[in-house]
């Protein structure tokens, strides 16, 4: 099956690639052609504040070989803030990537993801690995490193996992900045939309984030990692040749049984030791308390060392070589969580200064905002009846702007929202309104749906 998904995998970057406009390396980012603007929180105030940069993606630009992303490295979501003592704020990076339409199989040894950038999500957010720089010092029983623990050097042995380690510090959108370098480790869906809610700040500083898993859908190609390779959210086809329904994609990295830290699963020798297993130290508090487990054909379902496989997807219906964003049964992010702990290709993104080689702005614009064509199908709307807002929210990835009208039974309009490209949810505030039935209208260009929502206090 390998075999058979590799030679599918050649013919479909062949064909995006004589047909560069319809590639999906192209196609799929989530160009800025509003003016949406960067908005952020501070802790104490709920109320987002308004940036002066542009967010998601600029440009888009594409040769015969490369395509080019030009963006400020910030969502259309709400960011911030970040309670662990981070004093760092998002901003406009003015970043442009080089990203190979044709990426290319790494057939030597294992290359290793890197702090910092690896990957950049299609609203042009960055993806970081598992780490935060922050390790295990043996010689004064502390951790070392990162931002919040310097200027000490941990031993570099037992490394923190930056989701367990910083989840205090991760926003509403499960990102957080490294200078001005806002970005996400994880599955970039926000922490009350998870079956099991782990983190509270959404009550404070609501937000949302890239898109909703949703089980009964393929999940949307979300970004591209830095070896090329296309990055999906946390469900896809059972089946590598796209059938078996649509089912959670599972990583094959397990915990290990231990409650000494002196090994690594990849060596019986020992080696500088970390803290014991305890409250503070939990199990997968430390990257290297993981293990992989290679699967099996009859467990297509669970990804390979590098958190991917070869397979049918929408967006490459030949098949093609893609990571997946990790979840456990109750959507919390799971170890690697996107790309890692290896590239699957060779690591070819740059980021060049400038472009030095002919190219063509892409300005297809999208059919439709959402995925599915079916408004209907694609929308909720709750709570109904409502008290104090109106939550309209996007079961799958919005690719354009929408707009959204709340009138009265008279017709008047009464309220008027955008529901911004990137983004999951839009609320209407109605305290200002009387009780009574108002009807809510979802526009996406020349399609309209229109739903009755009751107000009642």
């Amino acid at each position: 099956m390998k075999r058979k998904i590799t030679c599918l995998l050649g013919a479909s970057i062949i064909a995006s690639t004589s047909l560069a406009q319809v590639s999906p390396a192209i196609s799929s980012w989530l160009r800025n052609t509003t003016g949406i603007i960067g908005r952020h929180y501070v802790s104490g105030n709920s109320t987002p504040i308004n940036d002066t940069y542009l967010a998601n993606v600029q440009t888009v630009k594409y040769s015969t070989n490369f395509v080019y992303v030009n963006c400020t490295g910030i969502p259309s979501y709400v960011i911030g803030p970040y309670l662990d003592g981070n004093t760092n704020q998002g901003g406009d990076n003015a970043n442009l990537y080089k990203i190979p339409l044709v990426p290319v199989a790494n057939t030597g040894s294992l290359s290793p993801t890197t702090g910092g950038t690896i990957g950049i999500f299609i609203n042009g957010v960055s993806l970081f690995d598992y780490r935060d720089g922050v390790s295990w010092k043996n010689s004064t029983s502390s951790l070392c490193g990162g931002p919040i623990f310097p200027p000490c050097v941990g031993d570099g042995i037992w490394n923190r996992d930056a989701v367990v380690g910083e989840r205090l510090g991760f926003d509403c959108a499960k990102g957080h900045p490294a200078m001005t370098n806002y970005h996400h480790h994880q599955n970039p869906s926000a922490f009350n939309l998870d079956l099991t809610v782990i983190s509270t700040i959404c009550n404070l500083y609501a937000s949302d984030a890239l898109y909703v898993i949703n089980p009964t859908v393929h999940s949307p190609l979300i970004g591209y990692a830095y070896d090329g390779f296309p990055i999906y959210g946390a469900y896809g086809y059972k089946n590598v040749d796209g059938t078996g329904g649509i089912v959670r994609m599972k990583s094959s990295f397990t915990l290990r049984s231990m409650t000494t830290r002196t090994t690594l699963y990849t060596s019986t020798v020992t080696v500088t030791s970390g803290p014991p297993v305890n409250a503070t130290y939990p199990l997968g508090y430390f990257k290297e308390d993981y293990q992989y487990v290679p699967t099996t054909t009859l467990t297509p379902d669970y990804l390979d060392i590098h958190n991917g496989r070869f397979c049918v997807t929408p967006e490459y219906p030949l098949g093609t070589y893609c990571y997946f964003a990790t979840v456990d049964a109750n959507h919390n992010s799971a170890y690697p969580y996107v790309v890692g702990p290896t590239f699957y290709g060779v690591k070819n993104v740059t980021k060049p200064t400038s472009i030095t080689e002919t190219t063509t702005t892409y300005t297809t614009a999208a059919t439709t905002g959402i995925q599915n064509s079916s408004l209907e199908m694609a929308i909720n709307i709750y709570p109904n009846p409502s008290a104090d807002l109106i939550m309209i929210q996007s079961n799958e990835l919005l690719k354009n702007d929408l707009q959204v009208e709340l009138s009265n039974v008279t017709g008047q309009i009464v309220a008027k929202k955008e529901f911004y490209q990137g983004s999951t949810i839009c609320y209407f505030e109605t305290t200002g309104l009387y009780n009574g039935t108002y009807f809510l209208t979802v526009i996406d260009k020349g399609a309209k749906k229109t739903f009755k929502v009751i107000i009642n206090r």
